[in-house]
């Protein structure tokens, strides 16, 4: 089957980062599913992974999380699947990627796809969605209120695919008042559009500007980038007693300055249930299938944004390198071989 994978971890720039590779079709064993790759898109774990983490021996590495397609076959021990039935994922960080025609994964972190969307457009939510519920509703706990400012929420770098879609959630599943930041007016149009209240610019000290609005101070904040650089703002615009949570991988976070306003911090990474086989592994195809519902009741939309054509090493070299410009605006798909 073909795929596109990589050997040396490294620059985008370099001829061999990513190349198009022929391999052995897998097989469906377990509680796997052997999916029939329609479209995937690229998120930010996959220009990480890529630019510093080597394959194990002389394997080839082959990225990919976010997928749609139709299920191919079906492991002896899968009871939720049939063959022919559409679905989309976010795949496991621990095992080869969705840049293939076909791919395996545990029927756990799968759900339906949302029969309102086409494949590109569907192959947009997994990851972003699974990681900004996770957040919200099992980090944060957003339902169950802090003491001052627990009805308003700050989303740092609202523009982005996590962003996109944590805004689109709150307002669904939530009377939150949101507060959004994007640094561009486009990037504050996206933001409103999608249901923010507010719009703040994030390359602005932030709290004058929260402060500014009038509606006090957020009991939370969920800050999707750069949250090292964000830190001392952050702390002094949320309400005492609140709840911080990021995704971000900071080099250096001083959690101690969240002391002196009892603030809890919380860390998302939804690959944890996959990777370590946790017992509620299987919350995520439960949750994709909310997402799936929510989308086809026309609540949520896709946030794909950009279609990068297909499935190649050029292809995924350009948008590979649009994800590490910064200046990508929700999700950008690609469609199958």
């Amino acid at each position: 089957m073909k795929a596109v994978a990589y050997k040396t971890p490294g620059s985008i720039d370099r001829d061999d980062s990513l190349q198009n590779i022929t391999l052995e079709k897998p097989t469906a064993e377990g509680r796997d599913l052997l999916v029939k790759v329609h479209a995937v898109s690229v998120n930010p774990v996959d220009v990480k992974v890529r630019s510093k983490t080597s394959p194990e021996g002389s394997e080839w590495r082959v990225l990919g999380f976010d997928a749609a397609g139709v299920v191919e076959s079906v492991g002896p021990e899968a009871g939720n699947f049939q063959p022919g039935e559409a679905v989309f994922y976010a795949g496991s960080i621990a095992r080869p990627g969705t840049n293939s025609e076909f791919h395996l994964v545990d029927e756990r972190i799968v759900g339906h796809k949302p029969s309102t969307l086409s494949d590109t457009e569907a192959a947009a939510l997994p990851l972003t969605a699974i990681t900004a519920w996770e957040m919200l509703f099992d980090r944060l706990d957003v339902k169950r209120p802090t003491p001052q400012g627990g009805d308003t929420i700050l989303v740092v770098g609202g523009a982005g695919g996590v962003g996109s879609i944590t805004i689109q959630l709150l307002r669904a599943l939530t009377d939150m008042t949101i507060i959004a930041t994007a640094s561009r007016p486009e990037t504050q149009d996206w933001v409103r559009e999608l249901g923010a209240h507010h719009a703040i610019n994030h390359r602005q000290p932030m709290a004058p500007q929260v402060k500014a609005l009038g509606i006090g101070d957020p009991g939370f904040v969920f800050s999707t980038t750069h949250s090292d650089q964000h830190l001392e703002d952050i702390v002094e615009l949320i309400a005492p007693q609140g709840r911080f949570g990021l995704i971000d991988d900071p080099p250096h976070l001083d959690v101690s300055k969240l002391k002196q306003k009892a603030l809890s911090l919380h860390w998302e990474f939804m690959f944890a249930r996959s990777l370590f086989g946790t017992p509620d592994m299987d919350q995520q195809r439960k949750l994709l299938n909310e997402v799936a519902s929510l989308v086809d009741a026309g609540k949520i939309r896709s946030t794909a944004t950009e279609t990068a054509g297909k499935i190649n090493a050029a292809n995924l070299k350009q948008v590979h390198a649009k994800i590490e410009s910064n200046t990508a605006r929700g999700k950008i798909v690609l469609e199958g071989f």
